[in-house]
């Protein structure tokens, strides 16, 4: 069984909570994070991440730097990438929170998104859940959440349930991945 990650990251998962909150300190420590050490926390390469900015997918850097919402917003669509395209993953983030370039328009912040996505994808202790039991677990996780006007919290909920079904065809996509690799080393 290959070792589990924090969702969007190369970073394993640790018993202790693996939130969005880890990245904080060193974010505010370095007053914002450069290209290459946002490759090595998500394994990705500088060219994926620029073309992201490029496309519109994730705000700017400022000054070169990635800050929270940039971070934020990388990984979700890093976890994502696997199951779903691209332009997908840029429309579904449109869907919640508008541009990236526009703190304005988002119902809300994207490391929180981020959280509520790990807590989800952490209720099902890493097993694969049923379609029905999705919904459910994306309802419980946004249970503190207020919603800054009337549909926010449907809208973020069926996002939350997108997420974490790419996530289950993620998972069952490296599961087999793995089986097929497996079988061709077999019958060398």
């Amino acid at each position: 069984m290959q070792e589990r990650m924090i969702p969007g990251t190369s970073i394993p998962v640790s018993d202790e909570k693996s939130t969005f909150e880890m990245f904080i300190p060193l974010i505010r420590a370095t007053n914002g994070l450069t290209l290459s050490q946002v490759c090595a926390i998500t394994g990705l390469e500088p060219s994926t991440i620029q073309n992201w900015v490029k496309r519109g997918f994730v705000a700017r850097p400022v000054n070169k730097k990635y800050h929270e919402r940039q971070l934020a917003r990388i990984l979700l669509i890093s976890a994502l990438r696997d199951a779903m395209k691209i332009e997908s993953i840029g429309e579904l983030m449109r869907l919640v929170n508008g541009s990236a370039n526009d703190e304005s328009d988002d119902i809300i912040a994207e490391d929180k998104m981020y959280d509520y996505f790990c807590q989800t994808v952490a209720k099902t202790d890493y097993a694969i859940p049923s379609l029905e039991e999705i919904p459910a677990l994306a309802a419980d996780t946004i249970q503190d959440y207020i919603e800054p006007h009337s549909g926010a919290a449907q809208r973020l909920k069926d996002a939350l349930c997108v997420m974490a079904y790419a996530h289950c065809c993620a998972v069952y996509k490296q599961q087999a991945d793995m089986l097929f690799a497996q079988m061709k080393t077999d019958s060398d």
